[in-house]
């Protein structure tokens, strides 16, 4: 079977094929190649529609990444996800603690879930950091409601999570949030490999 075999040219292929379907968006350079990664990282060329991008959030993004911000993610699929090499050229670090000691008894303790109780340990850590949020819908709620109610404003979040119970709602919430910029895809469209894939766009663009 004669197939492409040469990592270069698969991607290079797989972009050509995506460019049709986003050319009707009439999208910059940089937020192109976020639904590029997007729709590439899914396989499935109808999440463009869904797709939302702030329109500071990639320039904003690009700003805290350069000046070596963190990234914090909900789950470990997400942090696998993001090019820590790319992220480690600017002096940042991705961060998750969903399965660590001190997350799980806080999240017992207070009746919550380990993503609730990882960002809240995250807490001032959050400020000026990218947040990527590519599972649980719990873990943006409460990011939300430390940025509203704790002034902890993280530079961007990336908040995708996946599913039927909450995703949604957490994503239209972020949304309509006026004080940080956002990459989200409406309704229950999402998972890691989307929330990293939107990361690593930023990254990319900005060799």
């Amino acid at each position: 079977m004669d197939y492409i075999k040469d990592p270069k040219r698969i991607e290079t292929k797989s972009m050509e094929i995506i460019a049709p379907y986003i050319e009707k968006y009439n999208l910059d350079a940089a937020t192109a190649k976020v639904y590029s990664r997007i729709i590439h990282a899914s396989g499935d060329v109808e999440y463009a529609p869904f797709i939302r991008l702030h329109k500071e959030a990639i320039e904003r993004a690009k700003t805290a990444l350069k000046k070596g911000a963190d990234i914090y993610t909900d789950v470990e699929m997400v942090k696998t996800g993001i090019n820590k090499k790319r992220l480690a050229r600017y002096g940042g670090t991705v961060h998750c603690i969903i399965g660590d000691d001190k997350t799980r008894e806080l999240a017992e303790s207070e009746h919550i879930t380990r993503a609730i109780a990882a960002m809240r340990i995250f807490g001032k850590n959050l400020d000026g950091a990218i947040v990527a949020i590519g599972n649980a819908p719990t873990a943006l709620f409460e990011v939300l409601r430390l940025v509203k109610e704790k002034n902890i404003l993280p530079a961007v979040i990336v908040g995708i999570p996946v599913g039927f119970v909450g995703a949604a709602d957490s994503k239209k919430l972020l949304a309509e949030n006026d004080k940080v910029p956002f990459i989200t895809v409406e309704g229950t469209k999402g998972g890691s490999p989307i929330a990293a894939a939107a990361v690593n766009a930023i990254l990319y663009d900005m060799e």
